[in-house]
């Protein structure tokens, strides 16, 4: 859905084009952009930028901070791990939301999440299931972070650890995951890959031109 934000001169410009000019700190546009934000909840589109601009104008505005908009940027931030937007907007945040209870949960989430403790972090989206039913794809942009670190980390993984780490899933649905990474079954094993291909080794030769050490050698006779 294409979102445009009228101008005070009756003219209108897209969000991006709206962010690319002082206009961004404008709050007459805020609900544009609040309303972009839940679209994109819906949708399972992303827009780091335009959220961000909406934690801005709630710094500048406090009066007209909205909590469930703050709830959905964050969680918007975490399926788009490993890239450090979470960080980013959780030091835009205001010292009243950074008291709020579900904002304290969300950042214990992404806490969790930069442990790498999985198996915790599905038990507690389990707890506060409630808090992600309107986050359209929250659960497999979580599972795509772990098979990241999955990939990065094992050479082989038992094949039931690996349900259990991307949230206790069905062997159908593991079979999808695997597939889409190109990961085999052995036994009881799944194989990632081998992490010494991934490693490979260069033989690094450094071309020095006389003319560049004659005057140091010249000094040393």
């Amino acid at each position: 859905m294409s979102h445009l934000v009228k101008m005070e001169n009756g003219q209108s410009q897209t969000i991006q084009e709206m962010l690319g000019c002082i206009e961004r700190y404008n709050p007459d546009h805020l609900k544009t952009l609040e309303a972009y934000v839940e679209d994109q909840a819906k949708n399972n589109t992303y827009d780091l930028e335009a959220n961000l601009a909406v934690l801005k104008l709630y710094q500048f505005n406090p009066h007209i901070l909205n909590f469930d908009i703050t709830y959905t940027i964050l969680l918007k931030c975490l399926t788009n791990l490993p890239h450090t937007d979470f960080v980013m907007a959780k030091c835009l945040l205001l010292p009243q939301q950074m008291k709020d209870e579900t904002v304290q949960t969300i950042i214990d989430l992404a806490d969790i999440l930069e442990r790498t403790d999985f198996t915790l972090f599905w038990q507690r989206v389990d707890v506060n299931r409630n808090m992600f039913r309107h986050i359209a794809g929250f659960h497999d942009s979580i599972r795509k972070f772990v098979c990241h670190v999955v990939g990065i980390t094992f050479q082989t993984i038992k094949r039931d650890l690996l349900k259990e780490l991307l949230g206790g899933i069905e062997d159908s649905t593991l079979e999808q995951w695997m597939k889409k990474y190109g990961w085999k079954t052995n036994g009881s094993l799944v194989f990632i890959s081998s992490q010494d291909e991934r490693i490979k080794t260069k033989n690094i030769t450094e071309k020095i031109e006389f003319d560049t050490v004659g005057g140091l050698m010249a000094q040393c006779l």
